[in-house]
């Protein structure tokens, strides 16, 4: 329920799990990610805030993946199929950078590993592992059958697009599917499988966080890619031409940061056509992603007020206009159906009076970033002095530069009013950062990792606009005992956790 999450002030930590270390290639759902969990714990963190834990798109971006229900397959750690005998140690040696993904090499890689391990367990599983794995691909038919199908098909058709395989299939034809169901029948069970693994792993991990006493904080994107399974089941439900192209595609206008906006490509929803299937397909998604965390960040929050619809032949954002989004009737639909919704607002950017009175109804938390803080004058609202308790505060977000990385390429502007500010002379502005957000009336804090650490602009995760991101990875020994304890006193001090568990120095 919302007030059980939001009814106290709590601080934590922005890493996605392919930043963990570890010996294959990126980070996983393996013994890391418990690793990470208990350093946490120790730093006096109650929320682990993640990006989507959906499959990477294009450029790897988390943010254009192929489904928004199924998990990534290059999350789902070897070691507990290991374990069970359903893959053998010496098909996981392998010599990977740990600190950068090497996503070109990485992805066949771990693919050949699940295929390995898939056929481990078809040839050595228990009579209960099979019935587990039944079990839960039944619970979850009304996404899975449409993905694994996709998947198998995708994999068959190579770089082709969805709309480009044969008719029948591309149009959903029931013969063609049946057809394909049968012919493909041991791909689309592979599938099944690696989602199976993701599932109980990540259901594991999250109940271990929660003994630790970590909340975990994900991230849904409000559009998706087109090539992907849930635009290919339900082409009705988006703005598509005759062929199943996008007649149109989400993006921004231009605006101080960019001339000529951004461009994303994603197809745009029928709100009508959704509005009349009741938000069906809204409610499953958010549904969904409430199992796989506590509470969910929704992406671009103004785009359900109004959104930025760009033709499909436009090589640029400029040449677009606003239309109208679901507003209020989404989010009826969407607590009618689950309750009270733990979700936060992402109300950056252009934020008009109409947005912010959606989100005020809502009751959801709205986004703060201290990195846009210092741009203008005391009345800037992402200054700590003008929050609101609803408030979600971060140093940075994955789209920011690191904080020592800001700080070396702010404005002069910038750089003298956060002195005064925060204070610092810039040798410790990380932790003057942490200590703001920590000490302010928001009810969470969280900052990435990298600020933690105190890290400069290369180890940032993504540069908007830019390819060669999402790659980057920490290493252990890189994260020492002070920055735990420094973390956790700051924590304590501004009410964000225990003071009496941690034994503050008097």
């Amino acid at each position: 329920m919302l007030s059980s999450v939001f009814d106290q002030r709590r601080s934590g930590v922005i890493l996605h799990p392919t930043s963990l270390p570890g010996p294959n290639g990126s980070g996983d759902v393996g013994p890391n990610a418990y690793y990470f969990v208990d350093w946490l714990h120790t730093a006096g963190q109650t929320l682990w805030q993640t990006l989507p834990l959906g499959p990477a798109g294009p450029g790897y971006s988390p943010y254009m993946g192929s489904s928004a229900f199924a998990g990534n397959p290059l999350l789902v750690a070897f070691e507990p199929m290991q374990a069970r005998g359903w893959l053998s140690p010496e098909s996981l040696q392998a010599e990977f950078d740990d600190t950068q993904i090497d996503y070109v090499a990485l992805e066949p890689w771990r693919l050949a590993r699940l295929r390995e391990a898939f056929a481990g367990f078809q040839g050595s599983a228990s009579v209960q592992e099979h019935t587990a794995m039944q079990s839960w691909v039944q619970s979850e038919q009304a996404w899975l059958d449409d993905y694994s199908l996709f998947m198998a098909l995708d994999q068959a058709h190579g770089a082709q697009l969805w709309p480009l395989w044969p008719s029948g299939l591309a149009r959903r034809e029931p013969q063609a599917l049946a057809q394909a169901r049968l012919d493909m029948a041991q791909e689309i069970t592979f599938w099944c499988f690696v989602q199976w693994q993701f599932d109980v792993q990540w259901q594991t991990l999250k109940g271990y966080a929660h003994n630790k006493g970590v909340r975990l904080v994900g991230d849904l994107p409000i559009f998706v890619a087109h090539h992907s399974a849930d635009c290919w089941a339900r082409p009705d439900l988006y703005l598509l031409d005759a062929t199943g192209q996008p007649a149109v595609v989400a993006g921004v206008p231009p605006d101080f940061f960019s001339a000529t906006g951004q461009r994303w490509g994603n197809p745009l929803y029928d709100w009508s056509a959704m509005h009349a299937d009741g938000y069906a397909w809204w409610i499953a998604r958010v549904k969904r992603q409430l199992q796989l965390a506590d509470v969910v960040r929704i992406d671009h929050f103004r785009g359900f007020v109004d959104y930025w619809e760009i033709p499909a032949d436009e090589p640029t954002a400029i040449k677009g206009r606003w239309r109208s989004g679901p507003g209020d009737a989404l989010f009826t639909a969407l607590t009618q159906a689950l309750g009270e919704l733990p979700i936060i607002a992402e109300d950056l950017g252009i934020i008009t009076d109409e947005v912010l009175a959606l989100r005020k109804r809502t009751g959801f938390p709205g986004m703060r970033v201290l990195q846009f803080a210092f741009s203008g004058a005391a009345d800037h609202p992402f200054l700590p002095h003008n929050f609101e308790p609803n408030t979600v505060v971060y140093t940075g977000t994955h789209d920011n530069d690191t904080v020592p990385g800001w700080w070396a390429s702010c404005t002069a502007h910038e750089r003298a009013l956060a002195r005064h500010y925060l204070p610092t002379d810039g040798s410790d502005v990380h932790w003057a950062m942490l200590r703001a957000a920590a000490f302010s009336v928001a009810c969470f804090s969280l900052c990435q990792l990298q600020d933690v650490l105190g890290l400069d602009t290369q180890h940032r995760m993504n540069t908007p606009g830019s390819m060669g991101c999402w790659t980057w990875r920490f290493k252990w020994d890189w994260v020492g005992a002070e920055a735990a304890e420094r973390l956790a006193h700051i924590s304590a001090a501004s009410g964000r956790c225990a003071i009496e568990r941690l034994q503050l120095p008097v």
